[in-house]
């Protein structure tokens, strides 16, 4: 493999070994079985966009087939054929040898076809059990059987070794045990075909591992596994054989252990990318942003820190650390119990996301349906919305023009792929969704961004985009934080690492002078925590 792509490795030498014992039956472990799934010259058109232009697709039983592409390559309105979501323009599809028209998605359920989402289709208030039966209650008479549910449901979850109690409500369970659930559910409908669309994005790397477990637990009992991820360091712990996708089109189709991860990425974005991780060099400036002794809840305890101009702060850290919540304190959308933020020196009051925007402070959130996007509104007020004070007359009526403007610029100069801004910003791809939320920031003159987890659930060319943006924002003097759960990733892009553990900065780094043992050391300093004294 290519270098810079070491997998789970890379957290460091404390988590090498959740792997190492099965890495070497990895692939080709399980003799593949049959083709159980043929999908041939598939086309599917939407208003103004061709999605699949004559695709070709083909899974077998036993194996872990990777589905890759960009975002927008047509990878997810594929599934959505197969699992039934879609209806097909033209092609064949033929599931167990058996050839099947427009299917419905419970006949697609009925063949055993199961896909779990990136976004998780769970009800929050039902427990796990009515959760993995909805739709397929067992009755008792007129009264649902909840004991015949649990017990199956228990017996789903020991034979796949999940520690979760059927009773649970899903809606106290973390994100990585909901999707456990969803796996669970699958099986219970005995799935034979699951698709998992970036099923490890909101995973730690204790979690991936167990969710790598149970994939070749299931590849083991002959299951075929279609697995979309952007993660492509993951890829050479589970995966068998490769489809890459393009603009719509089928790209190629060839074994793991054939390929190398530069051959990869160069026929998933149709050209090579020499830097992954493209850096720019600058003189660091003045001090611009100051954070003083904020505190905000149980996460976000006594931290201090500072951005200058010509420098990109990055913040390490696991799952839990406090990185996102210190964001979200900064930005006003969580309340502050105490501390100051100084921008250019001056004492800057936040009540609300309002005052930072006002200020000059935005965030890019880490959850961009939730928080950065209306997803039934349209690129174009998307954009506009939180610039309307940009765009309006002394009258106070929006100057069509200028927002048209202001929305095509966004589109052209971060390539989002659309044939309009009138298309609503839930029907673009991840990666498209998320430079909708970029593009609302950088079209005004924002004196500080904060990325907090911004390539996340986007394809290797996109991040790229993401990481040029930074660069050209820093070389513009103006402040970048950058928060990302990816190793290699803050390290490559960011000049100096703050490192977080439960609530408080451990330690301050220099981006090309320390290693990712050191940042797994501060990121895991449980005790003699500390935090980063202003200068």
């Amino acid at each position: 493999m290519g270098e810079g792509y070491n997998g789970i490795k890379d957290f460091g030498k404390k988590t090498v070994h959740y792997f190492q014992s099965e890495l070497n039956t990895t692939q080709g472990s399980e003799e593949m079985g049959e083709t159980i799934v043929s999908m041939q010259g598939i086309c599917k058109s939407f208003p103004g966009v061709k999605a699949l232009d004559n695709v070709h697709f083909e899974l077998r039983s036993g194996e872990v087939m990777a589905l890759l592409g960009e975002n927008g390559a047509g990878k997810s309105t594929l599934m959505k054929i197969l699992s039934g979501v879609y209806t097909r323009d033209s092609g064949t599809v033929e599931i167990f040898g058996q050839s099947y028209g427009d299917l419905t998605p419970r006949q697609a359920q009925q063949l055993g076809v199961a896909i779990i989402h990136q976004e998780l289709n769970m009800c929050p208030h039902l427990s796990v059990a009515e959760n993995m039966f909805l739709g397929r209650e067992k009755m008792k008479g007129p009264l649902v059987d909840k004991a015949a549910m649990e017990a199956e449901a228990r017996g789903i979850l020991e034979n796949l070794r999940i520690d979760i109690s059927p009773s649970e409500t899903v809606g106290n369970l973390p994100v990585s045990k909901q999707q456990m659930v969803e796996i669970a559910k699958a099986l219970s409908i005995h799935a034979r075909i699951l698709i998992m669309d970036e099923p490890t994005s909101a995973l730690t790397a204790k979690e991936i591992e167990e969710l790598f477990r149970i994939i070749r637990q299931l590849r083991a009992d002959g299951c075929g596994i279609v697995y979309i991820s952007h993660r492509l360091e993951e890829l050479q712990h589970i995966v068998d054989r490769v489809t890459i996708m393009r603009d719509g089109q089928f790209i190629a189709s060839m074994n793991f252990r054939d390929t190398t991860m530069d051959a990869i990425i160069t026929q998933m974005v149709g050209r090579e990318i020499k830097e992954k991780f493209p850096r720019v060099d600058c003189p660091k400036g003045e001090k611009i942003f100051e954070v003083r002794h904020l505190n905000a809840g149980r996460m976000v305890r006594d931290v201090s820190f500072q951005v200058y101009a010509g420098e990109i702060l990055g913040f390490a850290g696991l799952m839990g650390a406090g990185r996102t919540e210190t964001t979200r304190a900064i930005f006003g959308a969580d309340p502050k119990d105490s501390g100051e933020i100084l921008l250019d020196g001056k004492r800057v009051i936040i009540r609300s996301p309002a005052d930072a925007i006002k200020a000059g402070i935005v965030l890019v959130p880490e959850d961009r349906k939730k928080d950065g996007l209306c997803t039934k509104l349209p690129i174009r007020e998307n954009i506009a919305l939180p610039n309307l004070d940009l765009l309006k007359n002394l009258m106070g009526v929006v100057r069509k023009r200028k927002e048209q403007d202001m929305c095509s610029k966004a589109v052209v100069d971060l390539r989002i792929k659309t044939p309009s801004v009138e298309v609503d910003a839930g029907g673009l791809s991840g990666g498209n969704q998320q430079k909708v939320v970029v593009g609302k920031w950088l079209a005004r003159a924002s004196r500080v961004v904060i990325f907090d987890e911004p390539t996340r659930g986007i394809d290797v060319a996109a991040k790229v985009e993401i990481y040029n943006l930074m660069n050209q924002l820093k070389e513009q003097g103006i402040g970048v934080v950058f928060v990302s759960s990816e190793m290699p990733e803050v390290m490559g892009i960011a000049d100096r690492i703050l490192v977080m553990c439960d609530g408080k900065i451990t330690g301050e780094v220099m981006a090309r002078q320390t290693t990712q043992e050191e940042i797994l050391t501060l990121a895991t300093r449980f005790e003699n925590k500390f935090a980063a004294q202003p200068d």
